[in-house]
């Protein structure tokens, strides 16, 4: 049975659509359970459509329906639990529809499919003898139903009418929030290092070739890492420097050159060489080493692209365009101009993946692990990416174009809107001032503006620096990182986070492999396992902030008060060593903790007395409080920092924390989103942390609002029962002061 099970859910995961798909889940559940007919109901808009039959009027598929408050059907929708009936037409809520031919049967077995709480379709057998189906029939049905639901959801979405017409539509995962619309350039697709062997017909012409598409890789490697030199974006730049290296004559450029000279055509010189040091290279021991695999296979593609498609990356499209790609590596993203870049879409890759953190750094919408995206035959179509739901839709109807255009419209309508203020301080309707600072990952994020358009950094995420590089960054190339990021802020504070991977952020060149990583080796617990890598990162840090007052120190995922203690320890070591070093008095700056650990609510009295300020972390800090693994697509719908339990955390913390007059900040994701930061403001929070992007839109809501008002409306909020509630109660109200549109 389990067999039969597993044959089932692969055949309809693996249909090319909805329709396919749910005809051979009915025909095979048909033939498993040796009953004479099956049928699959779907609801929309509070009907039960026919979708699939193997039994009924094949004429009634996708043209029948009934509402989910009328028949068997619907009764199992509303009940949400199987019906065994041994006699059908008996019960009161039978409905008899005469265009599906049903009359014959008598025996019926009906399982709702469920999908995260939600009933989205029913499973039917029916057989002609009146008999009740078997316990163990029944637990089939009903395992087959489980099994199918996120299959048969995806489908679902993917093939719905969108405007009325049915248009081509396909699902992702978030990497990037934002919407766009552009052609569609696709990069990638057919090369392959498993293309056909071909020997030279002359081998000099073939040299020539090679030499030639090194020259034009070597080229814009140049410029590109030249680019981001003059960005003063050195993380990024050594990225390209180190596969300049490898196009070197004494590296893997010289070897695939020794493949033409052996009498292989350019391309199969480039495969063979490819192939075997991947294969060479994934086959260590060492994981660093290991991992090295991916730049051979990425300097190889590049060649490999320039000998097939030599001029089509790096003509500079006229337009914004939409990259399609396999998987998009940091250095095809960062060959494109900025401001031709609309978005992304990729195959495979992972929201964590290097070209995922850019993606998010530089602003741009990008959707990862889209399915088939690549076979769609999409060069130059139009494409809107919808990246806030992971929705690719190709060559959208007239309607649906001019509803999204109409939408983006409105969206730069409204940023100019808000950035015409972004220059004033926030002060709320009753002369609350509110600090907010940016979050920043990227030197290149961290520009000129800063300085104005926020009251400083409140979180400088060093771990983006670390993931970008190819080992551990020394000391030296921390510390100009750092005096830039200084730099740029002006006179303002800057917050710096020591280093925080582990969890969702892993180190290529450092894997941690835990069962549960949330709960594992991250954060500061990794660094006072260093304390080789603690203290250079401290070393770092001090020398860059000397003769300022800029710097903070923030120290991630604390769980204890041993963790402040020996970091303290370690600060004031670093302090020493270079007070002695350099000849000068190296003092100690201002030292805070992230609140992410929900223990720590109930030991702020002693936290207050080791640090200078917290700083929130909303997401960690949800995640643990609702024990919900935020990315995890089977309970992430259940992560919600609205959650009042989550607020009544958060109010706890502002008030004890006010109690010791220990400032406290939040610079989690709560604090850019506008709902997050009305409520934040109403409990007694007045430095908030978020990305560049939400700075403007915050500032105008904030400037609108009455924190005396807001703390009425907390009062009522605390009372309600789930985020939902809270979300709507919000929302009525910013309805009320004619604020809406900007919550929306």
């Amino acid at each position: 049975m389990l067999k039969t099970l597993r044959d089932i859910t692969q055949a309809v995961a693996q249909a090319r659509d909805l329709n396919s798909a749910l005809a051979l889940l009915v025909t095979q559940t048909k033939q498993a359970m040796a009953t004479e007919c099956c049928s699959i109901y779907i609801i929309e808009e509070q009907q039960l459509i026919l979708s699939a039959t193997d039994g009924l009027a094949l004429s009634a598929v996708n043209s029948t329906s009934l509402p989910i408050t009328q028949g068997l059907v619907g009764l199992v929708a509303q009940r949400e639990e199987a019906i065994n009936l041994a006699d059908a037409p008996s019960h009161p809520r039978f409905k008899l529809l005469p265009e599906v031919a049903e009359e014959a049967y008598n025996a019926f077995l009906a399982v709702p499919i469920v999908y995260q709480k939600t009933v989205i379709g029913v499973l039917v057998v029916q057989q002609v003898q009146a008999r009740q189906f078997s316990e163990g029939e029944e637990a089939f049905l009903m395992t087959l139903a489980a099994q199918l639901a996120v299959a048969i959801k995806g489908l679902t979405h993917k093939a719905r009418l969108i405007g009325g017409i049915q248009q081509r539509y396909y699902l992702g995962k978030q990497a990037s929030k934002g919407i766009a619309i552009a052609k569609a350039l696709v990069l990638g697709g057919q090369l392959s290092f498993d293309l056909l062997e071909l020997k030279a017909k002359s081998i000099s012409d073939e040299e020539q070739r090679l030499q030639d598409a090194m020259s034009r890789c070597k080229d814009t490697l140049i410029s590109v890492s030249q680019r981001f030199d003059r960005e003063k974006d050195e993380e990024a730049a050594s990225i390209f420097k180190a596969l300049l290296l490898l196009l070197d004559k004494a590296s893997l450029g010289g070897e695939y050159i020794k493949e033409v000279r052996a009498g292989w055509c350019a391309e199969t010189a480039v495969c063979r060489v490819s192939k075997q040091y991947i294969e060479h290279f994934s086959a260590m021991t060492d994981l660093y080493l290991k991992e090295r695999a991916s730049d051979i296979r990425d300097l190889g593609q590049r060649v490999l692209r320039q000998l097939i498609e030599p001029n089509k990356i790096f003509l500079e499209p006229e337009t914004p365009v939409i990259l399609i790609a396999k998987e998009a590596n940091t250095t095809l993203l960062a060959e494109f101009p900025r401001q031709k870049l609309a978005g992304i879409v990729t195959e495979f890759g992972g929201v964590n993946s290097h070209a995922a953190i850019l993606a998010r750094a530089m602003g741009v919408p990008a959707i990862i692990g889209v399915d088939g995206i690549l076979s769609a035959n999409i060069e130059n179509s139009q494409i809107i990416i919808n990246a806030n739901r992971g929705q690719v839709i190709i060559e959208p109807s007239a309607l649906v174009l001019s509803e999204y255009q109409s939408l983006l419209a409105a969206q730069e309508e409204q940023q100019r809107q808000y950035a015409a203020e972004l220059a004033l301080q926030t002060i709320t309707l009753d002369q609350k001032r509110i600090y907010l600072y940016i979050n920043s990952g990227l030197l290149s994020s961290v520009d000129s503006e800063t300085g104005s358009d926020s009251d400083g950094i409140g979180l400088y995420r060093t771990e983006i620096l670390f993931m970008l590089k190819q080992c551990f960054p020394g000391e030296v190339e921390q510390l100009e990182i750092y005096r830039k990021v200084l730099k740029a802020a002006g006179n303002k504070p800057v917050v710096m986070r020591t280093l925080d991977v582990g969890g969702d952020k892993p180190l290529d060149y450092f894997p941690i492999v835990e069962d549960n990583p949330f709960l594992g080796w991250r954060g500061i617990r990794l660094s006072l396992d260093h304390p080789e890598l603690f203290l250079i990162q401290l070393r770092a840090m001090l020398q860059a902030a000397i003769d300022t007052e800029q710097l903070h120190i923030l120290l991630p995922m604390v769980s204890n008060l041993e963790e402040i203690d020996l970091s303290l320890i370690y600060l004031e070591q670093a302090c020493q060593e270079l007070t002695s070093e350099l000849d000068k008095i190296v003092t100690m700056p201002k030292v805070g903790i992230m609140l992410e650990v929900p223990v720590l609510l109930y030991q702020l009295d002693e936290v207050a007395q080791r640090v200078d300020f917290v700083s929130v972390g909303s997401n960690d800090l949800t995640q643990y409080l609702l024990a919900v693994d935020r990315n995890n697509p089977s309970v992430s719908s259940l992560f919600d920092s609205l959650h009042p339990g989550v607020l009544r955390a958060l109010k706890f913390a502002v008030e004890r924390c006010s109690e010791h007059q220990l400032p406290i900040s939040v610079c989690g994701e709560l604090a850019g989103e506008p709902i997050g930061a009305i409520l934040l403001i109403a409990m007694g929070y007045d430095q908030l942390s978020m990305n560049q992007a939400s700075l403007a839109r915050v500032n105008y809501l904030l400037r609108r609002v009455s924190q005396k008002e807001l703390q009425q409306l907390l009062q009522q909020v605390l009372k309600l029962s789930s985020g939902e509630e809270v979300r709507s109660f919000v929302t009525d109200y910013c309805e009320q002061k004619g604020l809406l549109s900007v919550i929306s």
